[in-house]
């Protein structure tokens, strides 16, 4: 019978196959709903464009079981490989800013949980990691149009509108992908993911612990969040004025339709069952 250990056992960056296993799951699972949801249309509310994906309960149910660094990181990588490199739209400045912005988003609001078995914490959790990470593009966004990289919507007399104008589409995502289509689907979810998918990869739940939700590591990483803004700020920008440095812009979807969109949601869902089938195999092998 194969030893398992807890998610959190070894320490959040703790690698080894297990982990592996785990970043592996979680990019692929982000990756395919990611791409589901581009296949649906965009509605907007009072002239603001808002994108009903992803559907970000996915990775509030299932990273939040393993709260490792690179369950964080697996969130913004499988983005990337599905929905930038597979179809043909990839800048490699312009993903720094979701690398860096989301896994430290993530990798912070985690550390607030003290009780796992509690799907409304989980998914409180949840909805603070997409409020950090909407407000973190929003300051970006807002700082590339004072820099003149970028155009947004504002009052032409009085540029400070661009504030309200940015501010109240962030604000429409996190309750949109926050909370519509992220905390309240958790809630349901989440449970009845806890105590399975953590066995399949050879792991044992992660467990509670006293005191208070806010900690010194949690301190540690919300200045790392803070620290990590000028930085992904510094590489959208270079990613509008010098056109990304390393890309890879065959277009696929432009060239081909909106078909070729199943083509990352077949691979996707290929690694997804194929590892989920793999692991299935080895427990019932005792392995």
């Amino acid at each position: 019978m194969a030893t398992t250990a807890s998610a959190e056992s070894d320490g959040v960056f703790s690698f080894d196959h297990r982990d592996m296993m785990v970043f592996i799951l979680v990019m692929s699972l982000h990756g395919l709903q990611s791409m589901i949801t581009e296949l649906l249309p965009e509605f907007s509310v009072g002239g603001l464009g808002v994108s009903i994906g992803p559907f970000w309960f996915v990775a509030m149910s299932v990273v939040l079981l393993f709260r490792s660094f690179w369950a964080c990181l697996a969130i913004p990588v499988g983005g990337i490989v599905f929905g930038e490199i597979l179809i043909g739209d990839f800048s490699a400045l312009g993903a720094v800013e979701g690398l860096l912005v989301i896994t430290a988003s993530w990798f912070f609001a985690m550390s607030l949980i003290t009780d796992p078995t509690d799907p409304k914490q989980i998914a409180g959790v949840g909805l603070l990691a997409k409020a950090m990470e909407e407000t973190a593009a929003w300051f970006i966004d807002v700082g590339k149009f004072y820099i003149g990289v970028e155009e947004l919507e504002a009052i032409s007399w009085l540029p400070e509108t661009v504030w309200a104008t940015e501010g109240m589409g962030a604000l429409i995502q996190i309750v949109v992908a926050g909370i519509v289509f992220g905390a309240v689907p958790t809630l349901f979810l989440y449970p009845r993911l806890r105590g399975k998918i953590e066995p399949l990869l050879g792991m044992r739940s992660v467990e509670g612990r006293d005191g208070p939700a806010f900690t010194g590591s949690s301190l540690k990483r919300f200045l790392a969040w803070v620290a990590i803004l000028p930085l992904a700020f510094g590489a959208e920008t270079l990613s509008e004025t010098s056109g990304g440095i390393i890309t890879f812009t065959p277009e696929f979807v432009e060239t081909y339709g909106q078909a070729f969109l199943f083509v990352p949601i077949v691979a996707a869902a290929v690694i997804v069952f194929g590892l989920v089938a793999y692991r299935q195999r080895k427990v019932e092998g005792g392995v």
